[in-house]
C-alpha cells in the first residue's frame, strides 16, 4: 500500500530546516519523507474493518509530527522481519510499529527518542484456564506460544517464559503480530507476549475472545527508527517534546487507548 498523506501544501524540497531557537520547530519546508509501517500492530497502526483505511496512534502522531515540522508524508508497508533492515539500507526515511529502543538495533538504526513506554503481558484465549502467569505457562508443557524472531516479545518469551532456548519447539513462528493473533484464536497457539497497549486494542474488539493475564514481564520504550545519521533525527525528537510538552501526546493516549470501540 502507498499513499501521500496530505500534510503539507509546499512542494517537496531540500531540507533547510531552522535553527532550534527560542522554543520554535523548524522547518522542513514541504520536504518529503517516506514512512514504512506494517499496519498489524493496533491500536498503534492497523487497517479499520470497517472502511480499509490504515489509522491509530502513530498515524495521528506522525500527523501531527509533519504538521508541526512542515513535511509531506508517503506511507509505505513491510513487513517487520524486513523493515529494520530496509531502513538501514535508506530505502525508507522512518519506521515505526512500536519498535522497541535497544542497543543491538541502535546499531542498525539510528532511534527517535522514546514516544510510548510499552509493558509486555501475556494474550490469550478469553476460555483459557490452565495457566494465568508466566510461570504455569511454562509447566503447561503442551501450550505453544507464537512469536515473530527477533522482536522483544519474542526474546521476553524465551527468556522470561521459557527456558532461554531459542529452538525450543513450542515456539512458533509467524510473519507478522496478526498472524500469531488468529493464530491463537483458532487454536493454533495457546499465548503471544505483546504490549499492554496493543493487546488492549485486540482484546476490546475480541469480544471476550481474548484476554491478558498476568503481571507485566518487562517494560520497554517504543521510539520511530531512521537510516544511521539521519537529518530527520534531532528535528522529530524537537516535535516528540513538543507534543509531550503541551499533552498532545496524553490526548492520543486518551483517544486510542481508553476512547477508541473497535468494531464499532
Amino acid at each position: 500500500m502507498r499513499f501521500i498523506a496530505p500534510l503539507a501544501a509546499a512542494a517537496i524540497a531540500a531540507f533547510s530546516a531552522t535553527a532550534f531557537a527560542d522554543g520554535h520547530l523548524p522547518n522542513l519546508e514541504g520536504r518529503n519523507v517516506t514512512v514504512v509501517t506494517e499496519n498489524a500492530y493496533p491500536p498503534l497502526q492497523f487497517v479499520d474493518p470497517k472502511t480499509s483505511e490504515a489509522i491509530g496512534w502513530e498515524y495521528d502522531a506522525m500527523a501531527e509530527i509533519a504538521e508541526r515540522l512542515n513535511m509531506e508524508i508517503t506511507f509505505e508497508n513491510i513487513s517487520w522481519d524486513a523493515m529494520i533492515a530496509a531502513v538501514s539500507q535508506g530505502e525508507y526515511d522512518i519506521g515505526m510499529t512500536g519498535i522497541t529502543i535497544k542497543e543491538d538495533r541502535a546499531e542498525k538504526v539510528d532511534f527517535s527518542n522514546p514516544y510510548m513506554r510499552s509493558e509486555m503481558f501475556m494474550l490469550v484465549r478469553g476460555d483459557e484456564d490452565r495457566f494465568d502467569e508466566a510461570k504455569s505457562f511454562a509447566a503447561s508443557e503442551d501450550a505453544l506460544m507464537g512469536a515473530q524472531a527477533g522482536t522483544t516479545p519474542f526474546y521476553v518469551g524465551v527468556y522470561n517464559v521459557l527456558d532461554g532456548n531459542e529452538q525450543n519447539p513450542r515456539i512458533k513462528l509467524f510473519e507478522t503480530f496478526g498472524a500469531q493473533v488468529q493464530a491463537l484464536r483458532t487454536g493454533d497457539v495457546d499465548m503471544v507476549l505483546t504490549d499492554g497497549t496493543a493487546g488492549k486494542g485486540y482484546v476490546d474488539q475480541s469480544d471476550g475472545a481474548l484476554k491478558l493475564v498476568g503481571g507485566p514481564l518487562g517494560t520497554e520504550d517504543f521510539g520511530f527508527i531512521f537510516p544511521k545519521g539521519s537529518d530527520l533525527v534531532e528535528p522529530i525528537n524537537a516535535a516528540i517534546a513538543d507534543m509531550k510538552k503541551d499533552g498532545t501526546i496524553e490526548k492520543l493516549n486518551t483517544k486510542w487507548f481508553l476512547d477508541y470501540k473497535f468494531g464499532e
